[in-house]
């Protein structure tokens, strides 16, 4: 489950503290670029003599608005997000997120006020409690307003500057300079990838965060992705709550990466031939080490860590990209979120999760995937689980960890032997669309 890590930005500031500026009227230009020349403020209460430290630089090690801290493999940069829009929808499914950090024009201060009027009712803290997975956070409104190609907070301290990128040479612009902390947010009107690369690489190292706008969670992805490390942070500009869904659910699979799955070490008690039948090999569209595969299983309550063709053979050469399932087409396979799917319905484009003998997990892209008639063998361990795996040198499964030394990583299903230990994700058995549901079933 992710965890969200809430802005300390307005926790313990009494809101008399928090005025709204009056409408100005300014000159918007369509020029995109964030600078922010305060990292955090202090601000001494009256009342209690203490301090409470502002932070807009809010970082999330994945996603958030405010921030939340979603660390995945790969993508350790904090990230932050914050959300561009005029629907209270949207702002309601945001902040219910954990995403309180919100940009107007100069002409709708008096929507961002009704906005934070709203986030101190009773009822507004209430239905944003059920969302948060953090019951003790506070669900307060973060303004920010664009003034002149700048942004400021409520109390008109410039926290960023906008830039509009359509061409090389405004690319070649965008560079981090030392004695200047400011952030940077870019509206990229043309390339994506490329650009967001090479603002990557540009500001790698750099105190700078660098924030793209976005109008959809794909484009998100492109830009939280870029180079593996990503952009700093993402402007989410829409209507349709169903995009803040989307993205939160993004930010959810990839913090999947980050949790242990709990195996459970099974003695295997029979193995036999079993006849013929169609069995799934699967091409991932990344490289596997040794000790990494797939869970796959007869039964979704006990799925089996099948090793990855990532060692070498005598026979045949390593591919490891590729995990010969060896279950046939009715079997089981681990997916993001928790869920299931047949291996028959693996096809290119699809996401499994690749999980090693200690539990550590990481998504990974289905390629191409071969259904071929093959020869298959029951597996059955000391847990009342079975499995149905294709009878070959190159199916084999993972074995537990033995520390130190050169402890065998995995053991062929030809080889297996009644007395062999190899590991085992328990989890419950009732599916419905490959999501564990809570109901009376047998399988046997």
């Amino acid at each position: 489950m992710s965890t969200l890590v809430y802005s300390p930005s307005l926790a313990g500031i009494p809101t008399s503290q928090l005025p709204f500026f009056p409408p100005k009227p300014v000159k918007f230009k369509s020029c995109g670029l964030i600078s922010w020349y305060v990292n955090s403020v202090t601000i001494s209460s009256k009342n209690s003599g203490k301090r409470a430290r502002l932070q807009f630089s809010s970082r999330v090690t994945m996603c958030s608005s405010n921030p939340s801290s979603i660390p995945s493999a790969g993508y350790r940069q904090p990230k932050v997000v914050w959300i561009w829009t005029e629907s209270k929808q949207v702002m309601t499914a945001a902040v219910g997120r954990g995403w309180n950090t919100f940009i107007f024009l100069p002409d709708r201060r008096e929507l961002a006020n009704e906005w934070f009027a709203c986030s101190q009712t009773t009822v507004f803290k209430c239905l944003i409690l059920i969302f948060l997975e953090n019951q003790t956070a506070i669900a307060l409104i973060h303004p920010l307003f664009i003034e002149e190609e700048k942004l400021f907070d409520s109390e008109g301290r410039r926290v960023a500057t906008f830039y509009e990128v359509s061409s090389p040479q405004q690319l070649q612009l965008l560079q981090p300079v030392d004695k200047q902390p400011d952030n940077v947010i870019i509206n990229l009107l043309d390339w994506q990838v490329i650009p967001a690369e090479n603002i990557v690489a540009a500001f790698q190292g750099s105190q700078i965060t660098v924030f793209a706008i976005t109008k959809t969670p794909s484009e998100a992805q492109v830009f939280l992705e870029a180079l593996e490390q990503g952009l700093g942070g993402i402007v989410l500009k829409v209507d349709d709550s169903t995009a803040v869904l989307e993205l939160k659910d993004y930010f959810d699979r990839r913090n999947e990466d980050d949790n242990i799955l709990s195996l459970t070490k099974a003695t295997i008690t029979q193995v036999h031939i079993s006849g013929m039948g169609d069995r799934v090999c699967t091409d991932l569209c990344s490289l596997m080490r040794p000790s990494e595969g797939l869970l796959v299983g007869s039964f979704a309550r006990g799925l089996f860590l099948v090793h990855s063709e990532c060692l070498e053979s005598n026979y045949i050469a390593s591919r490891p990209f590729r995990v010969n399932a060896g279950g046939p087409v009715h079997a089981y396979v681990a997916i993001p979120g928790g869920k299931t799917c047949y291996l028959s319905e693996l096809n290119t484009g699809k996401q499994v999760i690749v999980v090693d003998q200690n539990g550590k997990q990481r998504t990974a892209i289905v390629g191409p995937v071969k259904i071929e008639t093959r020869p298959l063998i029951l597996v059955e361990a000391r847990v009342c689980e079975c499995a149905l795996l294709q009878n070959a040198e190159t199916v084999a499964l993972i074995c537990p960890s033995q520390g130190s030394g050169f402890p065998k990583k995995a053991i062929p299903v030809t080889s297996l032997k009644v007395g062999d230990e190899i590991l085992l994700k328990i989890q419950g058995g009732a599916r419905h669309t490959g999501i564990e549901i809570q109901e009376f079933i047998v399988e046997k």
